[in-house]
């Protein structure tokens, strides 16, 4: 149950390493509560953190995979039987892989877990957010997107072709924020804002993690990027900050920018609806 029903309420995908930990670190400290939906678990060592679980202004829910439909239904379940509202959604769990590998459904994995399941999440928590006061969905894209030079379904869906980062993950990144322009005037019904948000270039490397970025791309991040608080603060700005009134846009940088093949907006959205309605929501019956 909410602590204090006064107090505006986060959920954070993703929320316990890298960027999401430190926007659950900022959230946290500016007295919001927040939802963490994880697969892995937070820093023991974190004390405000474990202060925050056992006060109640951090609640955590655990999957095994957000890419697999029966464990994350489990999870989304929870969540809706538990928490009363959503003020601000953050669709911020992500990751790239090495090499080319798929879901359990069958889809290239990038493409399953950072274009599809965001969408799969907003549409089950959506209830919870039309209570909330602010009506927010924010989508953690990437400025990788940029590199995309050829855009088709199929191809998201089944690549003939693997590049770490600037195939898979860039396409799928891509396909996220042209869904979230294509859904934005259907969620106005609603009063539900949604924004696309490039997080900028940080430090997110794991000890003991496999990455599916370039090498030269590691030997850069370590050098020069910046650290995964830098990404939280333009995660928050694009939620809070100036653009907080717009909805469907592309925020690099702070600014509002144009997509490429935005003419695909449209097909994108009513693919991942359709799988949305046709396997996650019938697998439910």
């Amino acid at each position: 149950m909410n602590r204090n029903p006064h107090e505006h309420i986060a959920l954070i995908t993703g929320a316990s390493a890298g960027i999401g930990l430190e926007l659950t670190r900022k959230m946290l400290s500016e007295d919001w509560q927040v939802v963490a939906l994880n697969r892995s678990d937070f820093p023991v060592d974190d004390l405000n953190i474990q202060n925050a679980v056992k006060t109640g202004s951090l609640r955590i829910y655990k999957t095994d995979d957000l890419a697999d439909y029966a464990s994350l239904r489990r999870t989304l379940e929870e969540i809706k039987s538990k928490e009363q509202r959503i003020d601000i959604l953050f669709n911020n769990a992500g990751g790239s892989f090495p090499k080319l590998s798929y879901s359990k459904q069958g889809r290239e994995k990038h493409y399953e877990l950072l274009t599809v399941v965001p969408y799969i999440i907003l549409m089950e928590l959506k209830e919870l957010l039309k209570i909330g006061a602010l009506k927010t969905v924010i989508n953690t894209s990437s400025s990788a997107l940029k590199f995309t030079k050829e855009f088709t379904i199929d191809i998201l869906e089944r690549p003939k072709t693997f590049r770490k980062l600037l195939g898979p993950y860039a396409t799928s990144k891509l396909a996220l924020s042209l869904w979230t322009q294509a859904i934005a005037s259907q969620l106005a019904k609603d009063d539900i804002k949604i924004r696309s948000v490039d997080p900028g270039s940080n430090n997110t490397l794991r000890k003991g993690k496999q990455s599916g970025l370039p090498l030269l791309v590691k030997v850069l991040m370590k050098l020069f990027f910046s650290p995964p608080s830098h990404g939280a603060n333009n995660l928050y700005e694009g939620a809070l900050g100036e653009h907080r009134n717009k909805t469907g846009v592309y925020l690099l940088k702070g600014q509002v920018a144009e997509l490429k093949f935005n003419n695909q907006a449209r097909n994108v959205l009513e693919r991942i609806q359709a799988i949305y309605e046709h396997e996650f929501l019938k697998r439910n019956v």
